[in-house]
């Protein structure tokens, strides 16, 4: 196994690019690691067709290694330029040590082309994003382009632009990321409210639902990629992840592999339920559920409805021990400093850019 560690320099991340690169055609399978990870003692063979093993962040307990084969990235990777209209050009803006960052090199290396990588040294920042994004945008002229970043990346590039705290560089960031025909936001929940002002903004999101062990994002705005299943559990609202993008499993650990993928199948930690379009909503971990007077109360849910009304940018909602309610729901908001002017809106930047995202879904 070939052990890569990414700084955020396009120099090492051109070497995972090519390590990639190699695997995805029957090399050594990569791990990719930050500079700081300890390194590991003896790693076991991750198996035959092992293309690359990315850790977990450990939200659910202790660091796993996930072995994901060629095949699951190239499915994976497949399926995503399916839904999104054909393969493109492809900027990294995330940690390539993470499987979002890794896949967004893979999708680039199966539609033709290297990615275009930003150099994350120091962090993200909007300016530096709008400089490479613009050039790239510039070269490619008459090819699909695409990008994926999280959504304080995404946050961080609305707000600094018009009407936003940044300065003329920093708008540039805004103007580029409208040039892309599709920008993947995942790796966290996507508040209600940081979409909606995406899309006021033309710029064309797509809200992705996934992780490591489904070789990243295999929901797309609620709705399957292809290949993809989605099931729930009648009791509890479980969701269970199928398809040819699954993990081979965790490396070294087969009791936490059966635990996990049984009968071709991913048992994740969340739950879910199905709106009446057929689309997954996901509502949050199963296990931040708050029964409060024998009714179950999702976090999540309540957080969504909260940062949708004006003037809340953010919430957190957590359950407080009560006496007699058992669990109380409490949230903590944050404001917006100034109240959002619907004047200030841009009406025909919302319909090109919810034209373009609903395109993408009719072409699934």
């Amino acid at each position: 196994m070939r052990i890569v560690r990414c700084d955020g320099s396009p120099g090492q991340l051109a070497v995972l690019s090519g390590a990639l690169a190699e695997a995805l055609d029957g090399g050594a399978a990569v791990l990719p690691l930050p500079p700081e990870a300890p390194s590991p003692e003896q790693l076991p063979d991750p198996g035959p067709g092992a293309a690359l093993v990315i850790e977990t962040s450990g939200s659910t307990g202790a660091p796993k290694r996930v072995v994901l084969s060629a095949a699951a990235l190239r499915a994976s990777a497949q399926a995503t330029h399916q839904r999104l209209g054909g393969p493109g050009r492809w900027l990294l803006a995330l940690p390539a040590h993470h499987i979002a960052g890794a896949q967004v090199i893979v999708r680039a290396l199966l539609g033709g082309h290297p990615p275009t990588l930003l150099d994350c040294r120091g962090g993200f920042r909007p300016e530096r994003f709008a400089q490479l994004a613009t050039g790239m945008l510039g070269a490619t002229e008459g090819q699909r382009r695409y990008t994926s970043l999280v959504p304080t990346q995404l946050h961080r590039i609305l707000t600094s632009g018009p009407g936003g705290p940044g300065g003329p560089e920093n708008t540039a960031a805004l103007e580029a990321l409208r040039g892309f025909d599709a920008v993947l936001i995942g790796g966290a929940a996507v508040p209600t409210a940081l979409r909606a002002q995406a899309l006021h903004a033309g710029v064309a999101v797509i809200c992705t639902y996934g992780m490591s062990e489904t070789a990243g994002g295999c929901v797309y705005d609620g709705i399957a990629l292809h290949g993809a299943q989605v099931a729930l559990d009648p009791l509890d609202g479980r969701i269970s992840l199928a398809g040819p993008m699954l993990s081979s499993g965790y490396l070294g650990d087969p009791s936490g592999t059966a635990e996990v993928l049984r009968e071709g199948w991913f048992h994740t930690s969340d739950i879910g339920r199905f709106e009446p379009d057929a689309r997954l909503r996901v509502l949050g971990r199963i296990d931040d559920v708050i029964i409060t007077g024998g009714q179950k109360v999702h976090p999540g849910a309540v957080e969504r409805v909260l940062t949708a009304q004006p003037g809340i940018h953010a919430a957190c909602v957590v359950g407080l021990a009560d006496p007699e309610w058992g669990q109380l729901v409490a949230a903590a908001v944050i404001r917006h400093p100034t109240p959002l002017n619907p004047a200030d809106l841009n009406p025909t930047a919302l319909d090109g850019a919810v034209q373009k995202v609903d395109q993408l879904v009719k072409q699934s």
